[in-house]
């Protein structure tokens, strides 16, 4: 018997009916069937967070086989941006497929690749001469970006920061910070990597400043300026907890790179592509890198990754040196032109800041109430709240779990991270309603004080 059967709800992006609904306990029946088979037949380290078959989704809400429909607060890690299945993201994928589905770039170049690069180098951050190499996830770019940033310097040494997440290729393992379970078993890694640490407002209690010369000194000290090609970094980090550093550290680490000659590599895997309010996080702290790693939101759901930065050490490297056999894919760039049009014709970093609005407002009202909420921070629809002991700050990996856990019984995804496990992020898809996001806030509010009850 096939899983795959929508006659519960109605197929296509936000065309589904926009509500929370529970048909079956989760896992319903035939989600579970589809789980046994997942199994049996797919390799267990390929784990999941929700234990559902989906058949649709779109707008803010995913639809499972049992027809159970759960508001999504996860945007499948923040690629669904402009909503699953956003009408001119469909169009433009049927109309490219029926023309072509491949040739390699490589081979035989075509418009589609060349106008992802151009409207790539329009809109990262930097009023200079860009030039863009796409690829087919974060990681890939990520590997590319280093790969560059050596090439036009002529040195090896890379820095990443505490509590980064970067991939987990063999490179981008070892620029990641956290072992389980990301790095624990896979080594040895790839070598010149080194780490500075990360301006986490919430526990260190520096300035941006002081934050700032503490990594650079780790760095001048540990590495050495002159060995340096590249420091990477995400402005707001994701995996490792949604951190936002302090005013001040950004500019500081920035600075600094400019004045050594060192790449510096603004990972916006994450947090790209209006996400945080912005088209991209960097320019809320006013900081211009040289290069911009992209993908998550940037093709509504496609695979396609990019590496974007200063023409003249995007040149550094041979013909021949960068590409793929699928980077670029026609279908993709189809679905990123169509895409990034939805992100600018429908405001959605507006948007975004509406969305930010909102749930700060219900999550600091939650804090009030309960003081195992440390923390809350982000900007835009990419906000987190940190749980601890409130005598202590110690991180509180299990109630962050247990409550992710009952929300997803509940019918709303909600994704947990950080380097303790203890922090809840909120990735909305930015096409959510109002109505829907504060359902979904109540139901993380119900788990949250039905765990001081447990």
């Amino acid at each position: 018997m096939t899983l795959i059967d929508t006659s519960a709800a109605t197929t296509g992006g936000p065309a589904l009916t926009q509500e929370r609904r529970l048909v079956t306990a989760i896992p319903g029946p035939r989600s579970q069937e589809l789980l046994a088979r997942k199994s049996a037949a797919v390799a267990a380290g390929v784990g999941h967070t929700a234990p559902i078959a989906a058949v649709a989704a779109g707008g803010g809400v995913v639809v499972d086989a049992d027809g159970n429909s759960l508001i999504d607060l996860g945007s499948g890690i923040a690629v669904t941006s402009v909503g699953n299945a956003h009408p001119k993201v469909v169009e433009a994928v049927q109309r490219q497929a029926a023309q072509f589905t491949h040739t390699c770039f490589m081979v035989s170049p075509y418009e589609g690749y060349v106008a992802v690069a151009e409207a790539l180098n329009r809109l990262t951050p930097g009023d200079f001469p860009k030039k863009s190499a796409l690829f087919n996830s974060g990681a890939e770019a990520v590997e590319n970006a280093v790969k560059i940033a050596r090439k036009a310097t002529g040195r090896q040494a890379v820095v990443a920061f505490d509590h980064a997440y970067h991939g987990r290729t063999n490179l981008t393992m070892a620029l990641t910070a956290k072992a389980m379970p990301y790095k624990s078993g896979f080594g040895p890694f790839a070598s010149e990597v080194y780490r500075a640490p990360m301006s986490y407002p919430y526990r260190d209690g520096l300035s941006g400043p002081e934050a700032a010369a503490k990594a650079i000194s780790v760095i001048e000290k540990q590495v050495g300026a002159d060995n340096l090609a590249a420091v990477i970094i995400e402005p707001i980090q994701g995996e490792g907890g949604f951190i936002v550093p302090a005013e001040g550290f950004l500019p500081a680490i920035s600075q600094w790179c400019t004045a050594n000659g060192v790449v510096l590599i603004a990972d916006e895997v994450q947090s790209g592509f209006a996400r945080t309010g912005a088209m991209f996080a960097s320019e809320h702290f006013g900081i211009v890198p040289d290069m911009v790693t992209t993908a998550k939101g940037i093709a509504g759901g496609l695979p396609l990754a990019a590496v974007t930065g200063r023409a003249e050490i995007m040149d550094a490297a041979h013909v021949g040196g960068l590409g793929g056999t699928y980077g670029g894919n026609p279908i993709a760039c189809a679905a990123a032109l169509a895409t990034i049009e939805v992100f600018e014709t429908e405001d959605l970093s507006d948007r975004a800041r509406e969305i930010e609005a909102l749930m700060l407002s219900r999550l600091e009202t939650m804090q009030a109430a309960d003081p195992r909420i440390g923390d809350i921070r982000g900007l835009g629809a990419m906000i987190a709240i940190e749980l601890v002991d409130p005598a202590t700050k110690a991180p509180a990996a299990a109630l962050a779990g247990a409550v992710a856990k009952r929300c997803i019984a509940e019918g709303v995804i909600v994704l947990t991270c950080g380097t303790y496990g203890n922090v809840l992020r909120f990735l909305p898809p930015l096409t959510i309603g109002d109505a829907l996001l504060s359902e979904g806030l109540d139901v993380v509010a119900a788990a949250l004080a039905a765990e001081v009850a447990a």
